[in-house]
């Protein structure tokens, strides 16, 4: 039998010891395996100094590795197990399986090629590949399902499951999932155990796997100003696999970017409230979804603002993101703005775009600062998808700050009255409670400050002040892209990452990025398609002929094994 060992040679001595040894009792084992160490802290000190002259501020670093968080905890439970997997059947399966879209996976399982198990242990291979290697690691993976190989074991394939059906799943760990913690990458969050999210009863369902829990901005960015990108003080400083502290890895779904882009799973779910899904898939060149507002329902998720927050798909690939996309939909009755979704986005594939029927927008502005996409739409025009030029006009966006401010000093206290399951093992109760947690040891628990946190409790707006700012911001968003989809008859607005994230965000339309290209010094780059409400189906099936079009998403160099 071939044994995998990410490490160096001491781990053998120690895997040995839990596998090799077959006389040893059930019970020996148990305790070899619960002692054995996979992985070591490293001194980060290096990294950082070499960081400290990034001409990108926010990524001039105080810390790589988590200051709590022990990856053997992490790791340790299914490591025998991940080892026992042989190199050779890994090696016959990797081009089965990586980048490969959900419906050739479920081919192969359907001919019997490999099974849902093999399946998830081929993203296991490789999360334990690079994460317990300290000059690899993206810092991704927080937390794993220990459960997550027998449930795959008692799956069978059937032409009448859900195309999600077996496919190990990422969460970013702010949504709800009963038997791990769901942090929002806080330590006042770190023994916090919840049930399941709503659209995490949706995935499982319809038979997806919960592989684990990846890493975030920490209270999904919405904690300190001007700090960096993917960092919380649970997980770390999550980095970016197309340049590992050389680009950022956009936040604040920063875990479930990277973990796709780096194919650690089928796929992951991410949130968004301003840009949080958008920036992370297009920093690591991956397909992000921001939906409507409503048309997946936020009830289990550790919120920001009631009024913008969204969870959405993050995949590799177009199709990949309309199913799961399809397996997350359903009406919550918890959830005031949930809606029951009209069209299923399964129809992308069923009832396809012709190219040379889309009419689409793009910013003039953004025609002449940037030659990537502007090359992009003379190849939309080579293609004879109709292309509008135009300026947007100018509309305020004051008091954005002040929708979060206000929504999230009422939304958190509702969230841990009602999700959180063991109030003792959560330290705080409010946003007051919070900032006063963290200064009891502010270089652990917020090494970058806590303004925002701060700025909460000084914002003074009121109730019938913030319904003004609600009501005015949606008015002014709408106005910024309907000036050009009603006048001229658009399909979809052309934007680049999340250039726009904001005006989609207080207009609660949804929002498409795909990989368009990478920049001279690789950073990856994307195309962002804006519609109206509810029209994510035709969004997917628009991304689609683009993808067709383009196929330009590369695997990160240093993650093709």
């Amino acid at each position: 039998m071939n044994y995998f060992f990410p490490l160096n040679s001491k781990f053998f001595i120690l895997v040995f010891l839990v596998v090799g040894l077959g006389s040893c009792k059930q019970e020996k084992k148990t305790v070899e395996t619960e002692n054995t160490v996979v992985w070591t802290p490293y001194n980060d000190s290096l990294e950082v100094a070499n960081n400290a002259t990034h001409e990108n501020g926010r990524m001039q670093f105080k810390l790589i590795q988590s200051k709590v968080l022990d990856k053997n905890t992490v790791f340790r439970p299914l490591y025998v197990a991940v080892s026992q997997f042989s190199e050779e059947r890994y090696q016959t399966l990797r081009p089965l399986i990586l980048e490969r879209p959900i419906t050739a996976i479920q081919e192969h399982i359907k001919a019997g090629t490999f099974t849902y198990e093999e399946l998830t242990l081929f993203y296991l291979k490789r999360i334990y590949a690079y994460e317990l290697d300290n000059g690899t690691t993206l810092n991704t993976v927080i937390a794993l399902n220990e459960g997550v190989l027998e449930e795959a074991k008692g799956l069978s394939y059937s032409d009448e499951n859900h195309p999600i059906y077996g496919m190990p799943i990422l969460l970013k760990d702010n949504i709800g999932t009963e038997k791990m913690p769901t942090t929002a990458g806080a330590i006042a969050l770190q023994n916090n155990q919840t049930d399941d999210a709503f659209i995490v009863e949706r995935l499982k369902e319809n038979g997806a796997l919960i592989l684990g829990k990846v890493n975030l901005s920490e209270w999904a960015y919405f904690l300190c100003s001007g700090c960096p990108l993917g960092y919380s003080a649970v997980g770390g400083q999550t980095l970016n696999p197309y340049g590992r502290r050389v680009f950022e890895t956009g936040g604040s779904s920063a875990g479930s970017g990277t973990s796709v882009a780096a194919n650690y799973a089928v796929a992951a779910v991410g949130t968004e409230t301003s840009g949080s899904i958008l920036s992370p898939s297009s920093q690591n060149s991956v397909v992000g979804l921001k939906p409507t507002i409503g048309l997946l329902s936020r009830t289990g998720i550790v919120p920001i603002s009631s009024t913008l927050d969204t969870p959405g798909p993050m995949t590799k690939n177009v199709e990949d993101n309309a199913i799961l996309l399809s397996a997350m939909l359903g009406m919550d009755a918890q959830d005031e703005a949930s809606v029951t979704p009209k069209e299923d986005p399964l129809l992308l594939k069923s009832s396809p775009l012709e190219a040379k029927s889309l009419k689409l927008g793009v910013f003039k502005s953004l025609m002449e600062s940037d030659s990537i996409y502007a090359e992009t739409i003379e190849k939309l025009k080579a293609a004879g998808i109709e292309i509008v030029s135009f300026t947007p006009p100018e509309v305020p966006m004051d008091g954005f700050l002040s929708i979060l401010n206000i929504d999230m000093r009422n939304d958190l206290p509702k969230y841990i009255k009602t999700q959180v399951k063991d109030k003792e093992a959560v330290k705080i109760a409010s946003i007051a409670d919070a900032v006063v947690f963290n200064n009891q040891d502010s270089l652990v628990r917020v090494p970058y400050g806590q303004a925002l946190f701060e700025g909460i409790l000084k914002d003074s707006t009121t109730a019938k002040g913030l319904l003004e700012i609600k009501n005015t911001l949606e008015r002014n968003g709408r106005s910024y892209f309907d000036a050009a989809l009603d006048a001229h008859g658009l399909d979809a607005i052309l934007s680049i990452n999340n250039y726009h994230a904001g005006f989609a965000a207080v207009a609660k339309y949804p929002a498409l990025t795909v990989p368009m290209g990478y920049k001279t010094s690789g950073e990856p780059i994307s195309l962002t398609f804006i519609g109206k409400q509810f029209t994510e189906a035709r969004l997917l099936k628009i991304g689609k002929v683009y993808e067709d079009l383009s196929k330009v998403r590369k695997l990160p160099k240093g993650y093709k094994y």
